[in-house]
């Protein structure tokens, strides 16, 4: 009984800890999309310790996760980076979405039944809510509006049918993601009115227009963060 006890403790500390380890990292991936973690900061173990209250193995097992996802750059010996931005990588992965959100929206859009047209109306209105509170120039609740951004468009693809093709894409939109929270790139009544669009040919499963409308979308996006001067001037990403 004594050993079973010890046991049984032994499992509840590991998985605390793997816990509190996904917990940390997901809390160092939200601060670098947000952009709390600055592209090209440098991550010193010993201020991420004090700022996450976790150990430094800890931590390096989570840099090292978020290195091979590409939100993260190690240094060799001379330890980890936040990965820098550029115009160039910008186009690439607003490129590469466009290409899996527009394959995963003509299969969401045939798929699609009842209770999916159900939640993207849904989260097509908290969009349109903080969508408006932005519009009223208030940025204070700029983190929630781009939440609430992500939430529709998985919404528009969340009938597609494969796991997959979401985890992909909800992936590539977070960098997408981070370049906007970098150049606080909100587009004001051009977006909201595309975004109503997206939803109305949602509605009438039409993935030809929608997938026009999306292109526009994603490109002018890409057009206003650049135009905003924030990356002007192409980085390399340190080796």
């Amino acid at each position: 009984m004594r050993k079973s006890k010890i046991s049984e403790e032994a499992v509840q500390t590991d998985l605390l800890a793997e816990t509190v380890a996904e917990s940390n990292y997901q809390r160092i991936r939200r601060d670098i999309i947000f952009g709390r973690l600055a592209p090209g900061q440098k991550l010193k173990l010993d201020n991420l310790k004090a700022t996450y209250e976790t150990s430094v193995s800890t931590l390096r097992e989570i840099l090292n996760r978020l290195t091979s996802e590409g939100l993260v750059v190690a240094e060799g010996q001379r330890g980890f980076e936040v990965a820098r931005v550029s115009i160039a990588d910008l186009r690439e992965i607003a490129a590469l979405r466009l290409l899996l959100e527009e394959h995963a929206l003509e299969q969401s859009f045939e798929q699609g039944d009842l209770e999916w047209e159900a939640q993207l109306v849904s989260a097509h209105h908290k969009l349109a809510r903080m969508e408006a509170v932005m519009a009223s120039g208030d940025t204070g609740q700029a983190e929630d509006w781009k939440r609430y951004d992500w939430e529709f468009h998985q919404a528009l693809i969340a009938a597609c049918g494969s796991r997959l093709l979401m985890e992909t894409h909800s992936a590539v939109f977070d960098k997408y993601l981070r370049y906007q929270m970098v150049a606080l790139s909100y587009r004001g009544g051009v977006a909201e009115q595309e975004h109503r669009q997206l939803l109305d040919a949602a509605l009438k499963r039409d993935s030809t227009k929608a997938k026009d409308i999306l292109k526009r979308h994603i490109q002018g996006g890409v057009e206003h963060a650049l135009g905003k001067g924030l990356l002007s001037s192409p980085v390399k990403q340190a080796k």
